[in-house]
């Protein structure tokens, strides 16, 4: 239940307000009552934030709960835990599920079963098409009405542009963004890993930027005709950044997203032979690693997004050609952020932003904010706290990630959600 607190002498950061301030924080009844310097009501429970960020709660638009279907993989009730761990407030799952969730009734198993559970609040997305098989249009109207708040296939790309194109026409209708991952299977078809000079060291078919770039492309120009809103998932190449960079000059309403594995890896971690840093798109250059970052910092790139992808042991532990391609990062995402913060890459208030204020405007959820009236989602982040990544630890059913081993620094410590504190790190003293 939502309870009344005082978090005392923390760094309010609030990207909202364009806020780096400490201050006390009151809660009641769910949302934000007040903030400031010297907060005191007698009976109210207080939560110690002296040294720590007090952050809007984190917000996660790209991520697999893999249910129903794969729940060997992860639950929906294991993917809201490994998310509240992570400093998670909001989470938006993927519809590559089995069946596939592309009708009102299975868009409303996933928000009833979230609802049962005390963790982050869950915001389907739905199927831009039946089955994800690119072909017809799946029932946008009524997953929207059971709760969908955007449409995408995910890792299947609409290759039919006139679908794509009736797919955005018709989410517009609703105020929903449409959600790409942009990849032309027929310059990427067969490939494991970036198409370059590591691709041809270890002989394995690579995936040229190129089948990316285009279809960024094509979006944009979908985009600008019809006048619709479209996101685009975990860009990974210099190639679109400069091509999301020339769209949003032209006034046309694109957003994207990076991940945190590719702000933080190349490809040659790939040299390795890791399973776990198989993904796709694929990490690639340090030239592409370094365009990420600058224009992240810039704000070219709207915003984070972790695509947790949590896989078993049989996907993840076979030859690395047939490995499943995905990274198990909602624990690890603050933290690798952070890492970038440390290094002066990226300002507090920007990581902030982007992980919690651009994902809410991104997709009109409530939440992003730490103005009064607002929902309490809330985030409380240790920036100085030091941890190793070990897989026991993770709450998650996917241990597969390609961090684990690292010695990382920053971790979520509280997470709150509407007032109610749905998670604490070990050890973190509560009232």
């Amino acid at each position: 239940m939502a309870r009344d607190w005082i978090i005392k002498g923390g760094l309010i950061i609030d990207p909202s307000s364009r806020t780096m301030e400490e201050e006390d924080l009151w809660v009641e009844k769910g949302h934000i009552k007040g903030i400031d310097p010297h907060i005191s009501q007698e009976g109210i429970p207080v939560i110690e934030a002296q040294g720590l960020w007090v952050t809007p709660g984190l917000i996660d638009i790209h991520v697999h709960f893999r249910d129903p279907g794969y729940e060997y993989k992860e639950t929906i009730e294991t993917g809201l835990k490994a998310a509240a761990a992570g400093g998670f407030t909001q989470v938006c799952p993927m519809a590559n599920t089995l069946p596939v969730n592309d009708t009102g009734a299975i868009t409303l198993y996933m928000v009833e079963k979230a609802r049962s559970i005390r963790g982050p609040i869950l915001h389907p997305v739905g199927a831009i098409t039946k089955g994800l098989k690119g072909e017809a249009l799946a029932e946008i109207g009524d997953m929207v009405e059971q709760g969908a708040i955007a449409v995408s296939d995910d890792g299947n790309p609409v290759m039919n542009s006139e679908v794509m194109r009736r797919a955005m026409e018709y989410s517009s209708y609703f105020g929903i963004p449409v959600v790409d991952h942009c990849e032309d299977k027929n310059l990427s078809d067969g490939g494991s890993i970036h198409e370059g000079v590591v691709s041809t060291l270890l002989g394995m078919k690579g995936i040229p930027r190129t089948s990316e770039e285009v279809m960024v492309a094509r979006n944009i120009c979908l985009a600008r005709q019809t006048g619709s809103r479209v996101h685009i998932q975990h860009l990974s190449s210099k190639g679109s950044i400069e091509l999301v960079q020339w769209a949003k000059e032209q006034g046309i309403p694109v957003t994207c997203e990076v991940t945190p594995h590719h702000l933080t890896l190349t490809h040659e971690a790939v040299k390795s032979y890791d399973t776990n840093t198989k993904v796709n798109p694929p990490l690639r250059t340090q030239e592409d690693r370094d365009a990420l970052i600058e224009a992240l910092s810039q704000g070219v790139i709207d915003c984070i997004a972790s695509d947790h992808a949590p896989h078993s042991l049989k996907e993840k532990d076979v030859e690395y050609d047939i490995a499943a391609f995905g990274i198990s990062g909602i624990e690890t995402a603050l933290a690798l952020v952070l890492r970038m913060v440390h290094e002066e890459k990226l300002s507090p208030l920007r990581a902030i932003e982007a992980m919690s204020t651009i994902p809410a405007r991104i997709m009109d959820l409530e939440g992003g904010s730490l103005k009064v009236g607002s929902p309490a989602h809330i985030t409380i982040i240790d920036p100085e706290r030091t941890w190793t990544v070990r897989k026991e630890e993770l709450v998650s059913k996917g241990k597969n990630s390609p961090f684990l081993g690292w010695d990382l620094k920053g971790k979520a410590v509280l997470t709150m959600v509407k007032g109610e504190v749905v998670w604490t790190s070990k050890g973190f003293p509560m009232p």
